[in-house]
């Protein structure tokens, strides 16, 4: 454990920290979203429409009991004062889990796969719940803001990294063989049984375990609290005690449903964006792969200018401004066909070029990215250091846990609605702007909110 200087954490115990973040994203990066999920939906199940079934009700699963155990597991860190105990043990099973994905071939059956992956996402997220936590603990609350975008810039450039390896030198097409740069993907890997997608799993498991070692080795953690067995008895009494005591915390509670909201629109975007994209333009996933190296790219760039600005001008305006950007990203998305953009205001050939993203209502819509990439880092990065400067280092896991649930109790919601307006219109443009509603709702519940959260007399940014 790193010594620390005037109770905060050293140079080295902060990086450690922050290096937790670029461990961890490359799951979320290349299994969840753009390399292991599509091949679980399109080459592992029977057909698409199962496997996207099967792959939502594994993610429905892990965020159940994420929303559930959260808040729990918060308040039990606080007891114990320890969170390096927890991450290990979390980080063991997300490690197991992922390995596992190794054996997901084509035809396998889907169930062991789902669990695998369900407590793979549970395990990473729990992790979190306890790595947020520790950091008002490591550094003046004015450095907050700081420390935290510059934590989630170094994750999508972690994920940035992994992904682009996936997609030049592992990822092969299966009437090829061949990869984006037209070599044979590494490792004797065999496309025709999905292995370029199924070592993303072992390939994210070896990312993080390496380097989360720097947070176990230089981040000073919380002093030795209670034994587990008192420690989740009162751990218990503190959470009912503390939803109680919520209620009676009005900023805390007012941003805690604004993030419920607003964090709904983000994750559906973040998930629901590729897939719009390539069900219009026909995408495959290199093409998908592509899309969100570019938005990793632009992502990296938004929280360095976040972290900056965050500290400025304070994580309620850059929350504003990310959320406000992102609305507008939506609204051009959904405002963007195969041949015209602007809900037609400006139309274009329905053809291009040749090669990737040929037509020009591709860049309209990669331009629309690009304003996704700069803001979904600050939003969620910004969002947390709100809170981190609402409550003390001594309520800090109890307060993470129940925003971990507030990021996850309603996380179905977005999705349900834009899967039910696309059915009842069958108009999967109009789905996509069911996103909006979240985003906007969040914001007005926002604006009126103090910051920060704990001081009802301050509804400065």
């Amino acid at each position: 454990m790193a010594a620390s200087v005037d109770g905060r954490s050293s140079r080295a115990g902060i990086w450690g920290w922050m290096l937790f973040d670029w461990a961890a994203q490359p799951f979320f990066t290349v299994v969840t979203t753009f390399i292991f999920g599509p091949y679980f939906v399109s080459r592992m199940a029977s057909d698409p429409v199962t496997g996207q079934a099967a792959w939502g009700y594994g993610v429905a699963l892990a965020g159940f009991a994420i929303a559930i155990l959260s808040p729990i597991l918060g308040s039990v860190a606080d007891q114990t004062g320890r969170r390096k105990p927890w991450i290990a043990f979390f980080a063991a099973i997300k490690i197991t889990s992922l390995m596992a994905l190794w054996f997901a071939a084509p035809g396998s059956p889907l169930i062991p796969v789902l669990l695998a992956f369900s407590l793979a996402s549970i395990a990473a997220e729990f992790s979190t719940v306890f790595n947020d936590s520790m950091m008002p603990r490591l550094v003046p609350a004015a450095e907050i803001g700081r420390i935290s975008n510059f934590a989630w810039g170094l994750g999508y450039l972690g994920g940035m990294v992994v992904l682009i390896f996936v997609v030049l030198c592992l990822a092969a097409s299966p009437q090829t063989g061949l990869t984006l740069i037209g070599i044979k993907p590494l490792f004797g890997l065999d496309p025709v049984q999905g292995e370029d997608a199924r070592i993303t799993g072992p390939i994210s498991a070896i990312w993080y375990f390496i380097f989360i070692l720097p947070m176990f080795i230089f981040t000073p953690d919380g002093a030795r609290g209670k034994a587990l067995r008192p420690a989740v008895r009162e751990g218990l009494a503190e959470l009912k005690s503390t939803l109680k005591e919520v209620r009676g915390r009005s900023g805390i509670l007012r941003f805690l449903i604004a993030r419920m909201v607003y964090q709904d629109g983000v994750n559906a975007l973040l998930a629901l964006g590729g897939v719009f994209a390539a069900a219009m333009f026909g995408w495959t996933i290199t093409e998908i792969g592509l899309f969100g190296i570019i938005l990793n790219i632009i992502a990296i760039f938004g929280c360095l200018v976040a972290s900056k600005l965050d500290t400025v001008v304070g994580s309620k305006l850059v929350v504003i401004i990310a959320i406000v950007l992102l609305s507008i990203a939506t609204l051009g998305i959904v405002s963007t066909g195969t041949d015209y953009t602007l809900f037609g205001a400006i139309h274009f050939s329905a053809t291009g070029g040749e090669g990737l993203f040929a037509s020009h209502a591709e860049k309209a819509y990669i331009l629309y990215g690009l304003l996704i990439g700069i803001a979904f880092g600050p939003v969620q990065a910004s969002s947390r250091s709100y809170l981190a400067r609402s409550v003390s280092p001594e309520e800090a896991g109890r307060y993470f846990g129940i925003y971990a649930l507030a990021g996850r109790a309603t996380s179905f919601l977005a999705p349900f609605m834009v899967a039910t307006v696309t059915a009842v219109t069958g108009s999967t443009h109009l789905g996509m702007g069911a996103i909006l509603l979240f985003l906007i709702g969040g914001l007005i519940i926002l604006l009126p909110t103090p910051y920060p959260a704990a001081n009802p007399h301050n509804a400065t940014h």
